[in-house]
């Protein structure tokens, strides 16, 4: 695949000051993309945006803290104004506690729907109608394996991903007739800073699929890479398993 197949396109990655996040960014901008890195921490953001520039990217960094509707859209006017446009959307900042039901406390609840399904929706809603207009677009949510099967200690990060799943269909239905891609990965155990905490958890979820194994992070990039580009474009409100088999069995 060509290294430059994304040239000219601006891609908004959020959640990009580390591990899937970060892997995405710096692929889409080794293959060409202007990536603007969205996240809380500064000090992550800039030091991701730096290493994509010491390897001839280009990127920038944009301060955000997706809690509300304003914010949201407060991020893709910003991203709209630096970029001029944007082409590429990856919805990526999530938060994904586990535990039992019964011990979820309303302020956590509000806080995962607040982030994984509040924000995607109004940077769909602010930066959709645009491509639309240009006729050219692609958004990729990422969403997780626990969204298709009932997992225990798992009911609120997964039904808040059942609910980007459906939002992903929703809107390629929406925005694709004019020319807007909307797809969805569908992310099995990968190892990253913020999975580090479950220990030997991850890696024995992962003995559960055929891999055997939790992914990269540059695993997980490579296939939104991939969704982002015009090499996928007959691919639409698809929820794309990238599980190490998990679907299967």
């Amino acid at each position: 695949m060509n290294s430059s197949y994304l040239a000219g396109n601006v891609a908004l990655v959020t959640g990009a000051t580390s591990g899937i996040g970060a892997a995405t960014a710096a692929l889409l901008a080794e293959r060409g993309a202007h990536v603007l890195v969205a996240g809380r921490d500064a000090s992550r953001g800039e030091s991701v945006t730096a290493a994509i520039r010491a390897h001839g990217g280009k990127a920038d960094f944009l301060a955000a803290d997706l809690t509300t509707a304003e914010a949201a859209r407060d991020l893709a006017r910003r991203a709209t104004d630096l970029g001029g446009a944007v082409d590429v959307l990856v919805n990526n900042a999530g938060i994904y506690p586990f535990g039992p039901t019964a011990d979820t406390a309303e302020d956590q609840f509000d806080a995962v729907y607040a982030l994984n399904v509040k924000a995607p929706y109004y940077l769909v809603a602010e930066l959709a109608p645009a491509m639309a207009e240009r006729g050219h677009g692609s958004i990729i949510n990422l969403s997780t394996m626990v969204a298709d099967f009932g997992m225990a200690g798992m009911a609120l990060y997964g039904s808040s991903k059942a609910a980007v799943n459906l939002l992903t269909k929703s809107w390629a239905a929406e925005y694709g007739p004019r020319g807007v891609r909307v797809n969805a990965v569908g992310v099995g155990p990968t190892r990253t800073e913020g999975t580090a905490q479950m220990g030997d958890a991850l890696g024995t979820l992962a003995t559960h699929a055929p891999a055997g194994r939790p992914a990269s992070p540059q695993e997980i990039a490579s296939v939104i890479a991939f969704l982002a580009s015009d090499e996928a474009s007959f691919v639409h409100g698809a929820i794309v398993p990238v599980d190490g088999g998990r679907v299967a069995v």
